[in-house]
């Protein structure tokens, strides 16, 4: 890398996979905002086709007169390829295809088991981490042997395991997860003031916040703007809203009406708790009693949030794709403005180019007193020059940690099984999970069926 008094030029990013989805156009545009920043982002994906037109795209964007960054998108056959050189490493996969996605999520509607995502826990996120754990135990290895001092910032799901066997892989890693959730509930907090208070908030980022817990079942147990602490304003805005819910106003437009709730989860689990649940409704209702939320259609229907059919992702990435095709033809430009994502600020405090406090998916040091040593955790950290310092968070009440470390615990569980491919111990993390409250026979039958159908990915499983 380049240094000079407020820039740094030939910096290397590797980035795996980003073929699938929209994320790395996201990263395009961030870094095309980003003018103290630039380099080379080597793609790739085992989609060449597709790491081939995100090099199009990228090159695309840079070469344009309102990119300030600039930046030179190679795609590349090889993983050692991309990783050899590599400043940081991005990771940004969908494991598996949405044929193996249908069966995480489907396949349990047998059984009365409903998931509105089925990515991070529940039956369809454990087998997904399942599919997810050998391919990140590759990735481990790869970045030991082509690059042991980059920075590896995973958005991949489930975020707990996927980051977990990076470490377990290569315990000398510096990784670290990404999740934008707790940024939504900071939006929310903005409304509120408005909503409440008639208080205008300019960025989400003026929303000062303590988390701690795990990835999309993150808590907030302090808020404040300014002089303001928002947890008693919180509770009146729960409680006016805990019947009929709270739109965000323009949401509709911005996202499709599928991943779009009313925060009724949220503002239950505030009054049955005290704390804010710092992730989306579709998420959290997943980690808690079927009977909670997840009952049958009518209950979610009850709660104001929405299934997410596979067949509708499939829909969207064929829209994105067709997106795609227009743009590298000319007929679409890409409007670069900024994201909301923060993949890019922290790569400028890692390379000592500012100081950032933001949530962060990170080995627990103690950080998140209550939860197993070692274990994925989310909280607040420091990012300065090439470190990261998770910062203390506290302990949740006893009501929620014990829920938490029980879904903590079974991670580990479940990368043991993926480890050692093991069908039993598969079994037991089924039957830990809130929400599988089937018996012993039907969850085996369950199990079975789901592991067969993604046994492309389970090389090596007695199924």
């Amino acid at each position: 890398m380049k240094f000079y008094d407020n820039r740094i030029d030939d910096i290397t990013i590797a980035y795996i996979g980003g073929g699938s989805r929209d994320w790395a156009i996201q990263l395009m545009k961030d870094l095309a905002c980003e003018e103290q920043l630039s380099g080379t982002i080597k793609l790739y994906d085992i989609d060449r086709e597709a790491a081939y037109e995100n090099e199009i795209i990228g090159n695309r964007i840079t070469e344009r007169n309102d990119s300030k960054g600039k930046w030179l998108y190679k795609a590349v056959e090889t993983i050692e390829q991309a990783l050899y050189g590599a400043d940081f490493v991005i990771i940004s996969i969908l494991p598996g295809t949405f044929k193996e996605m249908a069966i995480d999520v489907h396949t349990p509607e047998k059984y009365g088991i409903y998931q509105p995502v089925g990515d991070t826990t529940g039956p369809g996120g454990m087998v997904r981490a399942l599919r997810a754990i050998p391919m990140y135990v590759g990735f481990a290895e790869k970045i030991k042997e082509c690059s042991p001092c980059a920075w590896v910032i995973n958005y991949s799901n489930p975020m707990a395991v996927c980051t977990g066997t990076l470490y377990r892989i290569f315990p000398g890693i510096k990784a670290l997860g990404c999740c934008h959730e707790v940024f939504g509930t900071q939006v929310l907090l903005q409304w509120m003031l408005k909503d409440m208070k008639k208080i205008e908030v300019t960025h989400r980022n003026e929303i000062k916040v303590n988390v701690l817990g795990i990835n999309h079942c993150t808590w907030i147990d302090k808020a404040s703007f300014r002089h303001i602490d928002l947890m008693p304003l919180f509770r009146e805005f729960a409680g006016r809203y805990s019947k009929d819910g709270f739109r965000i106003p323009g949401e509709d437009r911005k996202l499709n009406e599928i991943f779009i709730s009313s925060h009724r989860v949220k503002f239950d689990l505030f009054q049955r708790y005290g704390l804010i649940a710092a992730a989306g409704d579709r998420h959290l209702a997943e980690f808690f009693p079927r009977t909670w939320y997840l009952k049958d259609i009518d209950k979610v229907r009850q709660w104001k949030f929405l299934l997410t059919p596979v067949q509708t992702r499939v829909k969207i990435r064929k829209d994105l794709n067709e997106f795609r095709k227009k743009v590298i033809s000319g007929k679409e430009i890409i409007e670069i403005k900024p994201t909301g994502e923060e993949g890019v600020r922290i790569m400028k405090a890692l390379l000592g180019m500012e100081d950032l406090i933001t949530n962060v998916n990170f080995p627990n040091q103690g950080q998140v007193k209550g939860l197993p040593y070692g274990a994925i955790v989310e909280s607040n950290a420091l990012f300065t020059g090439n470190n990261i310092q998770p910062l203390f968070a506290g302990e949740l009440p006893p009501g929620i940690n014990d829920l938490i470390a029980k879904h903590s615990l079974n991670h580990e569980l479940i990368l043991k099984a993926g480890l050692n491919r093991d069908k039993d111990i598969a079994l037991q993390c089924l039957l830990n999970d809130p929400l599988v409250d089937i018996d012993k026979a039907a969850a085996e039958k369950l199990l079975t069926e789901m592991l067969e159908g993604t046994k492309a990915y389970l090389k090596g499983w007695d199924i």
